[in-house]
């Protein structure tokens, strides 16, 4: 590989090469051993698998361009507009994962704004559907990374997962409410129905693989609530999308996997180095929820779970510290990359007043929720 297809490999990648390099150091430290198969969660790594596959089969047959087309058809204002595309990042991110609630949603949004000439709105929209699929997406166990690792991990029932973070989220909810209304005090009238039904779609529906995909999807759901054995399923959905649509398999995120397994293999030979624990974890607890955001901030919100989680036990304070952390910095959280990559491909002379709206947006969210930490914590 060329030098400049490794610069360029790295600059995508950087999570995914900073675990690696922390995995490499950590095996200098505590030789590889049998030992080094304990580390690894298989069930996390299957699940992931399982519903990121999922995810790509339904999105690449059309599935949430759809329900976007149906809901929009019924805006009459701009505010209704942003209301609608808003919100289908921050409710459905909480099963289908932030991450392709805004690969979804932000380039549909993007046409549409352009549809309708409402561009001045498209900074505000996408950042507050980022803010959306990060808030959203911390109510379920399915709805991000950290939070299918950290439901397994700490052995939660769903209805203490939930509990946990609802404050927080029903908070999210009405604080973007608020700024969407804010942002469209006039209510300027549409009408994208016409528009809507004439939209080009690349993407084909083919209402029986929608039908297996959701089948697939409620399977996962039930090895995500310990109801069935993850190994039948994992078989099930890769032979599955292998015979019926193979395209799909490469549409999975396996950086995201590996990074998983290079932080697995780091945490557990820090675990076995007993002077490095015990120091760690006086350090990680009863501070578990500040150490979750402001670890976040550098290396985002997924490794920072991974990482933190090996030394306390406290899963409930890391849970939300980890899904508040995703708000604050552009790296906090990696599918926040995602809107700004989409954004800036056709509005690069713009990146800097996005990174601007973005980073007050973050802040202001962000200390919203810390300060109801702090009041009914």
């Amino acid at each position: 590989m060329k030098r400049e297809k490794w610069i360029a490999f790295i600059k995508k990648e950087v999570v995914l090469v900073v675990s690696a390099i922390l995995a490499l150091l950590s095996m200098c430290l505590v030789p590889p051993s049998i030992a080094y198969i304990q580390y690894i969660d298989v069930r996390v790594l299957a699940i992931l698998f399982c519903l990121m596959t999922v995810m790509a089969g339904l999105q690449k047959n059309g599935v949430f361009g759809w329900v976007a087309s149906v809901l929009l058809q019924k805006t009459k204002n701009v505010r209704q507009l942003c209301l609608v595309l808003v919100f289908l990042c921050f409710f459905f991110s909480m099963c289908i994962t932030n991450d392709v609630a805004l690969l979804t949603f932000v380039p549909f949004s993007v046409l549409v704004l352009q549809m309708c000439q409402q561009e001045q709105f498209l900074i505000p929209v996408i950042v507050l559907q980022t803010i959306a699929a990060n808030l959203g997406s911390m109510l379920t166990p399915i709805g991000n990374p950290q939070n299918i690792y950290l439901y397994t991990l700490g052995g939660f029932s769903l209805h203490a997962f939930m509990g946990c973070v609802f404050p927080y989220w029903i908070l999210a909810g009405v604080g973007i409410f608020i700024w969407c209304c804010f942002i469209t005090r006039k209510q300027e009238k549409i009408d994208l129905g016409q528009a809507l039904e004439e939209r080009p779609s690349s993407e084909k529906n083919n209402k029986k693989k929608i039908v297996l995909y959701m089948v697939m999807f409620l399977l996962s759901m039930l090895v995500v609530l310990r109801v069935l054995p993850y190994y039948w399923v994992l078989v099930l959905v890769f032979g599955s999308t292998l015979l019926m649509e193979p395209a799909v398999l490469k549409r999975v995120d396996y950086s995201l996997l590996l990074t998983f397994t290079f932080f697995f293999v780091f945490t557990g030979n820090m675990g076995h180095l007993e002077v490095i624990k015990q120091w760690l974890q006086s350090m990680v607890e009863g501070r578990s929820i500040w150490l979750g955001i402001l670890v976040s901030q550098v290396i985002s919100n997924v490794p920072a779970a991974l990482l933190l989680s090996g030394f306390t036990e406290n899963y409930h304070q890391l849970l939300l510290g980890v899904d508040l952390g995703g708000l604050g910095t552009l790296i906090a959280s990696m599918a926040s990359l995602i809107s700004y990559k989409i954004y800036v491909q056709t509005h690069a002379e713009q990146k800097g007043r996005y990174f601007l709206y973005f980073t007050v947006a973050n802040l202001v969210f962000l200390l919203m929720m810390v300060i109801a930490y702090a009041l009914v914590g």
